[in-house]
């Protein structure tokens, strides 16, 4: 029955305390009440709190949008995180691309030049998703948890103290309140002390201004040790900030790290599948991984060269033109790799020299390649005629 008591009692001091909050708010945004205001340094550090968290959240979320594009695949870590469990394991973008170009490579052949430089690309890109995972891995642990301990945390707390430290300032400028009005309704009963009655009345008033008057010396002392507690958590942001000024020297590290990682693979890459003439690379817009143009019929091939106005200089149409018209033969240097596509043709490798020569009532785009004692037609526009 007592603890009953004490409960009820304890609910109706709690509900006299909010509604005093709730009519002291009101009052003060009718300009009916005065305000305590805080003092300027306080105010100083609550705005820059504010503006820390601000930044924060949106530098956070923005790095876990470049770090994971995938908007699904942020929602299901998010998911698994909350539940505790670790996301199950699945390819990254480059990883899945690597796999797609081995698989097509083995499938057109590792012997072949394509088929070989697909495989190359592919356990490149394979790599280059490695590293990726080591700079999510990197930059979660360096830099993005700090940031989301401090959301949760640390401003967690900053609010939970600001909050009770307006609570305190609404129960201090209540209580100044109160002993305002009974200071005003003590000199009106004074004013009219003209019976015994009234000096009942006066005495009564002067009781409540003590009372006031001892409630805002409460009050008062708990607003400034709740405004020291406040003050005391907020001066902890500008350490927070040289803590995150560490996490930001980590990711930037991991990034330099995954990039210089990605350069000197692809530097390897593209030493691995040679270089192919620059001309040939700006004109056509293609990559060194990728043939030049299609070998199947000699209309491609004739469609090719006219798109290429450059490459054809760079090859000295007129040394090719003079070639034609003679009988002779011609040393000629091979630009990049060539698979034949039939027993009429002649397969080639980049950098070797082989002998040319025009056979008459050839295509125009072709000419006779000699290796040896092997023979057959090669495309000029894999040729470059030597002096």
């Amino acid at each position: 029955m007592n603890i009953m008591d004490f409960n009820v009692k304890k609910f109706a001091a709690d509900a006299g305390t909010f509604l005093s909050r709730a009519v002291q708010f009101t009052e003060e945004k009718l300009g009916q009440a005065e305000k305590t205001e805080l003092d300027a340094h306080l105010e100083n550090l609550l705005s820059k709190a504010e503006c820390t968290k601000l930044w924060t959240e949106k530098i956070m979320k923005q790095t876990e949008v470049l770090l994971q594009p995938n908007p699904n695949a942020r929602i299901e870590e998010f998911v698994y995180e909350k539940l505790d469990r670790k996301a199950p394991s699945r390819m990254n973008n480059p990883e899945l691309l690597g796999q797609y170009m081995i698989d097509a490579g083995n499938e057109f052949g590792p012997g072949t030049a394509y088929g070989n430089a697909l495989i190359k690309c592919g356990e490149t890109q394979k790599r280059i998703g490695t590293a990726d995972r080591e700079l999510i891995q990197t930059s979660a642990i360096n830099f993005l948890t700090p940031l989301r301990n401090f959301i949760e945390g640390d401003y967690k707390t900053i609010t939970k103290e600001r909050k009770l430290l307006q609570n305190k300032r609404l129960d201090l400028d209540a209580a100044k309140t109160r002993l305002k009005k009974a200071k005003v309704a003590e000199a009106r009963a004074a004013q009219l002390n003209t019976s015994q009655p009234e000096e009942n009345n006066i005495m009564i008033w002067a009781e409540e201004v003590t009372k006031s008057e001892q409630e805002v010396r409460i009050t008062q002392s708990e607003f400034d040790r709740q405004a020291e507690i406040t003050r005391l958590l907020l001066e902890g942001i500008s350490s927070t900030h040289a803590h995150h000024l560490r996490c930001l020297n980590d990711f930037v590290e991991a990034q330099m790290t995954y990039y210089a990682q990605c350069y000197q693979y692809m530097l390897d890459l593209q030493k691995q599948l040679g270089s192919f003439p620059s001309t040939f690379l700006s004109n056509n817009n293609q990559s060194s991984s990728t043939p030049a143009p299609s070998v199947s019929a000699s209309s491609v091939l004739a469609s090719a060269s006219a798109s290429l106005p450059s490459v054809s200089n760079s090859i000295n149409t007129s040394g090719f033109s003079e070639l034609k018209a003679s009988s002779g033969s011609r040393k000629a240097r091979v630009l990049y790799d060539y698979d034949a596509a039939n027993s009429s043709e002649l397969s080639l490798l980049a950098d070797e020299v082989i002998t040319v020569y025009s056979v008459p009532g050839m295509d125009s785009d072709w000419l006779m390649g000699e290796r040896g004692n092997q023979k057959g037609k090669v495309p000029i526009t894999y040729l470059e005629l030597l002096n």
